[in-house]
This record gives structure tokens, C-alpha cells and sequence, in this order.
């Protein structure tokens, strides 16, 4: 299983997914559970490849095999958005991105979000989006 984390500075979780450039990508396929985490792959989107400007038009995309996404916030059209995709998301209060990733892991409750005046914002765009 692949799991991206939206980064803010490759330090903590970043509050909007939608515009989010730095993803963290980890590959689980081999981890065990309580062993240490693998390390993630890097991945820097431009901004026509994030995910608030993808199309749904099946174009390879740097994220491509992810099945959950992590975020600090997003609106309910990316959740639509990444479930068309084939990702789940995930949204946390927890800053630190490997922490949020072993919380998930081991099944344990995640902190709620942390406002963020842009869900509110990707709300009502999502009210009149094509997602």
C-alpha cells in the first residue's frame, strides 16, 4: 500500500491538500507492523499537477497508486476528486508526518483537524465544482 502525506516544507503536515506541492510518499508494501517506517520518497508537483488542478482525464500523475492520502485539510470536492482516483482521505490535526503515518498504522485515532479558514473557502468552491 502507498500512502502520500501533503508537506508543508517537507516538515509537517500541510493544511490545504488541494494546493499542496510536497508529498511525502511512503511505500508499505514490505513493512512490518512495529518496525521503522521506510523512507519516503519525495515528490514535488508543479502547480498544474496538484491535486486542485487535475483533470480526470486517467494522464499519468506523479501520485498515481497512492491509496491514502494524509492532509491537515481539504474540501469534499477533493475528497471526491482522489476517491475517483482510487485514494482515501485521511484528514489530521497531527504536524508531524511520520507520527500521523504510525497512528494510522496502528489502527489509533488521529487528532481532528486544526481550523483552517481555507476548508471554508474550498467548501463553497466545491459548492459549484465539476468534482
Amino acid at each position: 500500500m502507498k500512502v502520500a502525506i501533503a508537506t508543508k516544507d517537507w516538515k509537517e503536515v500541510s493544511g490545504h491538500a488541494g494546493k499542496a506541492q510536497q508529498w511525502f510518499v511512503y511505500d508499505l508494501a514490505g513493512h512490518r507492523p512495529g518496525g521503522p517506517l521506510p523512507e519516503p520518497a519525495r515528490v514535488t508537483l508543479t502547480k498544474e499537477q496538484t491535486p486542485h488542478y487535475i483533470e480526470d482525464d486517467n494522464a499519468p500523475h506523479p501520485l498515481d497508486g497512492v491509496e491514502v492520502m494524509i492532509a491537515g485539510s481539504a474540501g469534499d470536492g477533493f475528497v471526491r476528486h482522489m476517491k475517483k482516483r482510487g485514494a482515501d482521505v485521511v484528514l489530521t490535526g497531527e504536524p508531524d508526518p511520520a507520527l500521523a503515518l504510525t497512528k494510522l498504522i496502528a489502527g489509533e485515532d488521529l487528532p481532528d483537524q486544526r481550523f483552517d479558514i481555507t476548508t471554508s473557502l474550498c467548501k463553497l468552491r466545491d459548492f459549484f465544482s465539476r468534482h
